[in-house]
């Protein structure tokens, strides 16, 4: 067996599969991007959705990568088993369409045992295979796997409703019977039981049915192969590591942290093993996705990030250490790392900065959680049943960051339980309610095979407006390939268009079709992309098409124009806001529209007016130098190497563009742009706002929308010069003020005015004195225009002392207003305003609180106010 490193093997894994024809992947982000029914990318193969279903067909269609994985279905068991992470590597290969399993068995078999590769010993290999997957067997006897090693599962069928399934087989690696958690004899104790002695370490699914919605499984027109090995899981073999969590992924980490407590070391004692685990694990997590473009939260991925944070946090007092500390482990996770995934080290400022800032913020919110902790500790030792509610706890879960674990240690130290089915019942509720916010949509879409078969190749011609001798090559109508297309809509194949089909953000052009006499034939009003990469041109037909004829195609110019300005100047933001903001800044998305720009950017807060202004002058200031916007066609890593950021973590084909604008901005693009900044004109932002959590967006136009905005916010100014009276436009601002002063007077005037009428009403209410019990009360509905009159009129009562008690309520706007004032003889007889106020308010629909020597409420129903007064009267007589 060979020893390796955590960089080795990866390598090793990808170099076999490259051996093999297949194309490496680069890891893809963590963030999902267009696919809304995953939070976070989970395995391999999510990332391979659009070719597995047949949008889109890959240019080498064996594919292999590394993918970086969050998972946080199981957090609570992190730490406390040896495999469970939410942060693990899925090593996967993959073919779509091309090789099965007489393939893909061979070669799963070939790099665990041979002698160049991992070189395992081949009697403690198992596998298990679907009962009815009998070819499967058959490969794998005679791949070299013992006949008496292969297990028949029923459980064997990857299937997750809709779309594509089949079955799967599971290789399992014998760490041999010291390492079992089962007794031999248990029933459990076999490859695919639940037993430690058995590690599962790939899973090969030979996805070759297509569930329909009616419940009948069909053959896929392509069988696609897919695997999934736990990097982690065979590291722990490789490196002889009793879990995971003792190889060199998480031992510096561990390490690290044994550092700043005070003397604990890792496997000293359960209880400390488990926190070093927890902690070495979501470090782990929470790194890669801010690197990514996550961002702490109460919603969404954020929710995420900030429970594991304060998971960690709490695991970390645990052991001893004080205040925030797991972003000083940032820079041990990067240096782990760096060999493959080399952002956290280029981001390690940025991303310690953001736990810190969460670590500081969740200890300002611990000291309430252990109060609150404590008040549901006294709260129920006075129960009959001695027990914190599963609701209680699952809000010191979900609010504080509490574990369920640590809830119930502090209730069992004082001899109290805690209610755990109502607490999985509370959890249970909140992943409905989040599986729900996403939607029921389908994980991967079935196989369109017309689509898929479209292999005509088809040029886009960039930078042309009109192709005269346009072929068209392939007509769909109602998905099926016919010779010629006269009914009202079709989806049109030609050998070469000057349509750009709609990708990267920027909408697809429109325009119009003609045939060789001149005439119009049909409008474009939609082009996407088919899965081998033609240019589907959406149509209203005007006149019949025929397949093989040329075709005149002209796009709308304007439109067009109008997508150039945007689209270069959406280049200019993204630099101007990475130049004024930092360079972590992430694109999370974009819309490049004829008439404006939408652009989606991670921050942390608000921009603020001053940051706005910045960008906005600095985007102008490069349109005004009027450099050249340079595309170059050139290969991936050339690209790379002359600086192009590459969005969204995207999948590039042999040939790239990159759109150069000076030294300013240089990205992977294909879309449309200006020959020089200087034809965008100008350009204006119109908003910035917020969109979700750690995620802004700003909208702004150009050219000649970015004028007309302008001249309306002109209008509007003229307008407002004339509204104050202002001699010139540069006086607003001083006439602003003057009226404000003047306004400000004028409001002085009328409170003091007010002051002296509530002055001259207090002679006569304060006249009124009852005696309730041993008290003196006044209690009247006063005229008065609201709570600001009660309280002068309670003040005004105060510095009078005419009684002990005073009651006043008044009518304004069909709202209703209460206040209660106390002195110190109502006082020391136990009576506390606040109470009597919660006694009144109901009575004319309202709710209030105060002091005990004062309180108030506001409620909708006034006409209850004569009997909330006789309410408040009686409960001071009984005292």
């Amino acid at each position: 067996m060979k020893k390796l490193n955590s960089s080795e093997f990866r390598q090793m894994f990808l170099d076999f599969f490259k051996d093999h024809g297949h194309m490496i992947m680069p890891s893809a982000s963590l963030i999902p991007q267009d696919d809304p029914t995953l939070l976070w990318i989970n395995s391999g193969v999510a990332t391979m959705k659009k070719y597995f279903d047949g949008s889109v067909v890959p240019k080498n269609h064996r594919i292999t990568s590394s993918q970086k994985s969050i998972r946080t279905n199981d957090i609570e068991n992190v730490g406390k088993t040896a495999r469970h992470q939410t942060f693990f590597e899925m090593l996967g290969n993959f073919s779509v369409g091309d090789y099965f399993r007489d393939q893909a068995i061979p070669w799963a078999w070939e790099f665990l045992t041979s002698p160049e590769w991992l070189d395992l010993d081949k009697e403690k290999l198992y596998c298990t295979v679907y009962p009815k997957d009998k070819d499967s067997k058959e490969v794998w006897i005679k791949a070299g796997m013992p006949k008496d090693h292969i297990v028949e599962l029923e459980d064997n069928f990857w299937d997750i409703g809709e779309g594509p399934c089949g079955p799967d087989t599971e290789i399992f690696y014998d760490r041999g019977q010291e390492n079992n958690d089962v007794a031999e004899d248990d029933p459990e104790n076999f490859p695919g039981g639940e037993n430690a002695r058995y590690l599962e370490i790939w899973n090969i699914v030979f996805s070759q049915y297509n569930h329909l919605p009616n419940g009948q499984y069909v053959d896929q027109p392509h069988k696609n192969i897919d695997t999934g090995m736990g990097l982690e899981r065979v590291l722990s073999i490789l490196q002889d590591a009793p879990t995971n969590f003792e190889t060199d992924l998480f031992l510096p980490i561990i390490h690290a942290t044994e550092e700043m407590t005070d003397g604990k070391k890792y496997g000293e004692n359960k209880e400390d093993t488990t926190a070093f685990k927890i902690i070495a694990d979501h470090v782990r997590a929470v790194s890669f996705a801010i690197a990514d473009g996550a961002l702490p939260s109460n919603s969404g991925r954020g929710y995420v990030l900030r429970r594991l944070i304060r998971r960690a946090d709490l695991n970390g007092q645990r052991l001893g250490i004080k205040g925030a500390f797991l972003y000083k482990l940032v820079p041990v996770v990067g240096k782990i790392m760096q060999s493959h995934y080399p952002e956290i080290v280029d981001q390690q400022g940025f991303i310690a900065n953001v736990i810190q800032n969460e670590e500081e913020r969740f200890g300002a919110t611990l000291d309430s959680g252990l109060t609150l902790l404590d008040d549901l500790i006294e709260k129920a030792k006075k129960s009959e049943d001695k027990t914190i509610s599963g609701k209680d706890a699952f809000k010191l879960f979900d609010t504080y960051g509490f574990p369920y674990e640590l809830t119930f240690e502090s209730a069992q130290d004082e001899g109290l339980t805690v209610d755990k089915d109502g607490f999985d019942a509370e959890m249970q509720a909140q992943k409905d309610r989040a599986r729900k916010a996403r939607g029921d949509l389908q994980s991967m879409g079935k196989q369109d095979e017309t689509l898929m078969n479209l292999k005509d190749k088809s040029e886009f011609e960039y930078g042309v407006y009109e192709e005269p001798h346009a072929k068209l090559i392939d007509i769909i109508v109602d998905d099926k390939l016919v010779d010629k297309a006269e009914s009202e809509q079709a989806t049109l194949v030609f050998d070469k268009t000057p349509f750009y089909a709609e990708r990267g953000g920027q909408v697809a052009d429109h325009g119009d079709i003609y045939n060789k006499d001149g005439e119009l034939v049909a409008k474009v009003t939609d082009v996407q992309h088919a899965p081998n990469d033609q240019n589907l041109h959406f149509v209203d037909v005007i006149l019949p098409l025929e397949k093989g004829e040329e075709y005149t195609l002209k796009i709308d110019r304007e439109r067009r124009e109008g997508l150039r300005h945007s689209h270069t100047a959406t280049h200019l933001l993204h630099s101007a806001l990475r130049q004024i903001l930092g360079e972590h800044t992430h694109q999370a998305g974009s819309l490049v529209e004829p008439d404006y720009l939408r652009f989606d950017f991670t921050a942390m807060d608000p921009m603020t007016p001053r940051e706005l202004k910045s960008v906005e002058e600095l985007v102008n200031q490069k349109i005004w130098e009027a450099i050249q916007v340079k595309t170059t066609i050139t290969d991936p890593e050339t690209g790379r190497k002359m600086g192009a950021l590459a969005l969204f973590n995207g999948k590039y084909g042999d040939k790239v563009r990159v759109v150069q604008i000076s030294d300013f901005s240089t990205e992977f693009c294909g879309g449309t742009h200006c020959d020089n900044t200087s034809q965008i004109g100008i350009f204006k932002i119109t908003s910035e706002s917020a969109i979700g959590a750690g995620m802004r967006r700003i909208e702004a136009v150009t050219s000649k929308k970015a004028y007309e905005y302008l001249a309306n916010r002109s209008n509007m100014l003229d307008d407002i010069q004339e509204k104050v009276k202002a001699t010139k436009p540069e006086n607003i601002m001083d006439k602003i003020a003057s009226l404000e002063t003047d306004l400000h007077d004028s409001q002085k005037q009328v409170e003091e005015l007010n002051k002296t009428i509530n002055q001259a009403k207090s002679k006569d209410l304060f006249n009124d004195i009852k005696q309730a019990g041993d008290l003196t009360v006044i209690a009247e509905i006063a005229d008065v225009d609201g709570m600001k009159d009660l309280r002068e009129l309670a003040d005004n009562w105060k510095s009078q002392n005419k009684s002990d008690v005073l009651v006043l309520a008044a009518e304004s706007n069909g709202k209703a207003n209460m206040i209660i004032s106390l002195n110190d003889k109502a006082l020391d007889k136990g009576l506390k305003a606040g109470n009597l106020i919660k006694t009144a308010a109901p009575i004319f629909g309202g709710g209030g609180g105060g002091r005990p020597n004062m309180a108030q409420a506001g409620g909708k129903k006034p006409e209850g106010l004569k009997d909330a007064i006789e309410v408040v009267l009686d409960e001071i007589s009984k005292n």
